[in-house]
């Protein structure tokens, strides 16, 4: 029973942690992308800049930044350095008309999204359960099965197809646990596709 509640608490703690990252790069698009539109509305001479830097930076993180989360590593300044360059493209001086300085200030406001959704991205990549956590796993996952089948009642064909399908199982859900673990990983991980969705592909 305390294994099983370990196993429970440990695969609601990576989902959770997989369901955050796949928000915050959903977020992440959807804010780039009303960015991306809202250059209609900026004068002329504006529109192009965001619309490239906007690209641009849309393409850095499917190429370069996505590798990198599904690895675990450090994503460096390269992106930030881009979402500035995106921020500068878009302000506009006092010559602007009204309605070109109001889609200045929601643009404004739609990069901050994109922001706090990058920090929020990063930080999802390098949650991980701790080493505390996967010893107790695995031991558990060893020791439970084991324990059934030594201190069983009795040891006829039922009782052993019961401890293996429980060993299984233990396997399978621990393994699904190793998966979700990499939030951006290969198999269960957030993909780019909001992105590419919205910007093609890179």
């Amino acid at each position: 029973m305390l294994y099983a509640v370990v196993l429970g608490l440990c695969l609601v703690s990576v989902w959770d942690n997989r369901s955050a990252a796949a928000d915050h790069v959903q977020v992440e698009a959807s804010a780039l992308h009303q960015t991306y539109l809202l250059a209609a509305s900026l004068p002329e001479d504006r529109r192009g800049p965001v619309r490239a830097a906007a690209r641009s930076y849309a393409t850095h993180v499917v190429d370069v930044e996505w590798p990198l989360l599904a690895a675990g590593r450090p994503l460096g300044t390269t992106g930030w350095s881009l979402l500035d360059r995106l921020r500068s493209a878009g302000e506009v001086d006092r010559t602007a008309s009204t309605s070109q300085q109001i889609a200045a200030q929601e643009m404004v406001a739609q990069l901050g999204y994109v922001d706090d959704a990058r920090r929020g991205r990063e930080a999802a990549a390098q949650e991980r359960l701790s080493p505390v956590l996967w010893t107790g796993l695995l031991i558990g996952g060893a020791l439970t099965p084991a324990f059934m089948f030594l201190f069983g009642i009795r040891r006829n064909v039922t009782h052993v197809v019961m401890v293996m399908g429980l060993a299984g199982f233990i396997a399978f859900t621990v393994l699904l646990i190793h998966q979700l673990n990499a939030p951006f990983g290969d198999v269960l991980g957030v993909t780019a596709d909001p992105f590419i969705r919205y910007f093609g592909p890179a």
